[in-house]
């Protein structure tokens, strides 16, 4: 990730917990403006959702999302994404369209209609 650090704090975990998130099948987003040019990531995996080679290659998949569409995301935002149980057996294309489409609903890629403060059109 050149442009990010991952998220280890759990102050900073819980403050992005009580923001508005958005969610759909497979993954929750957290997002929150920090104060600095760089994003920070942080993903969740609960222990609900199996043993530990399981989430680890959940975690995987979402840390590879991430890395190959950094480029998509504007600069200075905490990100916080959690993964539901429908993410285990998911393909890696549905993820991608999840985290992208979730990213895309809290206004932090580029040139997204919400990020530039603009109205959808119907």
């Amino acid at each position: 990730m050149k442009y990010s650090s991952a998220l280890k704090l759990n102050h900073v975990f819980r403050r992005l917990y009580h923001t508005s998130g958005f969610a759909d099948g497979y993954l929750v987003l957290y997002a929150r403006k920090n104060r600095t040019h760089t994003n920070r990531v942080g993903i969740t995996v609960s222990k609900k959702l199996g043993k530990a080679h399981i989430r680890n290659r959940i975690r995987r998949r979402l840390r590879e999302i991430y890395r190959l569409h950094e480029e998509l995301f504007q600069p200075g935002w905490d990100i916080v994404v959690v993964a539901r149980s429908r993410a285990i057996e998911a393909e890696f294309s549905k993820l991608t369209g999840s985290y992208l489409g979730l990213a895309e609903k809290a206004g932090i890629l580029r040139n997204s209609p919400s990020a530039a403060g603009e109205k959808e059109l119907p």
